[in-house]
């Protein structure tokens, strides 16, 4: 519990499901699906939402044109380059926040806009005037902070802070940072300027969850998750996941309602033609059902020997999972529930023919099969056929 005397108390939850998780190679919203999940968002109690990119146009753009008429019920903020023209048609469609996406380590500057350091600091100044001249919330990148030199973070912390931007945006782009060294950059950015900053991980090693709590602990107070933990490459930090560890390891509530979590999850799902691994934690099947005999008894005798989460919490059932891993205690209250009055001599007999059929289907031993095994047990003394 360290991070209860290091963490804010005022941090931010904002999901870019609809940005960066739709940027994910192969997946392409139309309006109405990115309505709908926008609303989903929205009814969940998320509360600041990247809804989209307007420059792109066409669909994209008549969408988030169209989610302004949300704008009561969520922040929301459209995301832009660093041009003119970008920020402009933001404003222009009626967003009071704007995000300018700008690069700040050597080799995308060099590499992807070719250009200096000082240009992009000055970019970033003029842009934040034309926008806070508006009075618009401005959130700004350092893109691939991973490859930036602190000394230059530093720097540019400093002057964009001075030019008046809201926020500033820590991006890994790459994924390349473990816990210690993105809580290492939030720290310096943090001492170089009172600046509010976000963490925004990716997940290419993993990490992208224990990176943003290591940055909240290190004083950032706005972070950036997705439904399911889609993005660019291998995603970024899962909402489901940070949102409870948030809530059960740091005590701290970000105002989503966990219930709707498994909805969301089973939403993005389909709008992205994916399945959710059983094993996913807070939304897979897995994650409240029991087999092993030793995890099944305990379950049993008190929940809360193996989970860590009440399934009531984000919309869970508990299962007990009867297979060849399955106990005496297992087997006997599934018959109990399946109105089976069995004999507990017998279980050790019915466990051997339940792991048999277990290991032949590979996989569960269904409630009405394991009454039927039960019922087909021959007497005392003699086995079941071949």
């Amino acid at each position: 519990m360290t991070g209860r005397s290091v963490m804010r108390n005022d941090i931010i939850l904002e999901d870019t499901t609809l940005r960066d998780g739709e940027q994910a190679p192969g997946i392409a919203w139309a309006r109405p699906q990115k309505l709908e999940l926008l609303r989903a968002l929205i009814e969940a109690g998320v509360r600041w939402i990247e809804v989209g990119i307007p420059k792109m146009g066409g669909d994209e753009l008549s969408f988030v044109a169209q989610a302004r008429e949300y704008a009561e019920q969520a922040r929301l903020i459209a995301w832009n380059r660093g041009l003119y023209d970008d920020i402009e048609q933001s404003m222009a469609l009626g967003y009071d926040a704007i995000h300018i996406g700008l690069p700040t380590s050597d080799i995308h500057l060099q590499s992807s806009v070719g250009k200096s350091r000082e240009w992009v600091c000055q970019r970033a100044v003029e842009l934040i005037k034309t926008a806070k001249d508006r009075g618009v919330f401005v959130s700004i990148s350092a893109e691939d902070v991973g490859r930036t030199e602190l000394p230059f973070l530093q720097e540019y912390a400093g002057r964009v802070h001075e030019a008046g931007a809201d926020r500033l945006r820590l991006s890994d782009t790459i994924g390349i940072l473990n816990p210690e060294s993105y809580a290492e950059r939030v720290r310096a950015a943090k001492q170089a300027a009172p600046i509010d900053l976000q963490c925004h991980c990716h997940n290419d090693f993993g990490l992208a969850v224990a990176n943003t709590l290591a940055g909240l602990q290190a004083g950032a107070r706005y972070f950036h998750v997705c439904v399911n933990g889609i993005g660019e490459r291998a995603g970024m930090p899962d909402l489901a996941q940070t949102v409870l560890a948030l809530k059960h390891l740091y005590g701290h509530d970000t105002g989503v309602d966990t219930t709707q979590l498994p909805r969301l999850s089973r939403l993005v799902s389909t709008l992205t033609k994916t399945t959710i691994e059983p094993w996913r934690p807070v939304v897979g099947a897995n994650v409240f059902a029991h087999e092993s005999g030793i995890h099944s008894n305990g379950t049993l005798k008190d929940s809360k020997s193996f989970e860590p989460i009440a399934p009531e919490e984000v919309g869970g059932q508990r299962r007990i999972v009867i297979g060849k891993h399955s106990g005496r205690a297992a087997l006997a209250h599934v018959l109990g529930q399946q109105g089976v009055d069995y004999d507990e001599k017998r279980l050790n007999e019915l466990l051997d023919h339940v792991r048999t059929l277990s290991i032949t289907k590979s996989g569960e031993v269904l409630a009405e099969e394991l009454v039927t095994l039960y019922r087909d047990l021959p007497e005392q003394g003699r086995s079941l056929p071949n």
